[in-house]
């Protein structure tokens, strides 16, 4: 999955999930299942947006950000996203690192018009 906008976060504070993997090869499942949770996570209490990259070679990053670490606990106890957590150690990621941070300043360029 590769998002192309950029989320619409509030100003800070709130907080970032950052997961980075590198897949295994093959589908498998993975791009249906990686647009259901992306379409649950939508529906979460405290979500605020996604952003997601992968090249070519497998490596991705996908940015979730939340209002507060209670919804990031809540999402990650949700019990079908438990259920791909348990498919993508089992068979769609060779290698993985996930990251939360809490979110204390932001600013960029918007496009010009």
């Amino acid at each position: 999955m590769t998002t192309s906008a950029f989320s619409k976060t509030p100003p800070p504070p709130y907080y970032a999930v950052i997961f980075s993997s590198l897949r295994t090869p093959g589908d498998h499942g993975y791009a249906q299942m990686a647009e259901k949770m992306v379409a649950l996570a939508s529906q979460q209490p405290g979500f605020l947006g996604i952003e997601s990259a992968r090249g070519q070679d497998g490596f991705g990053i996908t940015v979730s950000y939340w209002a507060s670490a209670e919804a990031i606990t809540h999402w990650q106890t949700h019990i079908d996203h438990v259920a791909a957590q348990a498919l993508g150690k089992a068979a769609w990621y060779n290698h993985y690192e996930l990251r939360i941070a809490k979110v204390e300043r932001a600013y960029g360029r918007k496009p010009a018009v």
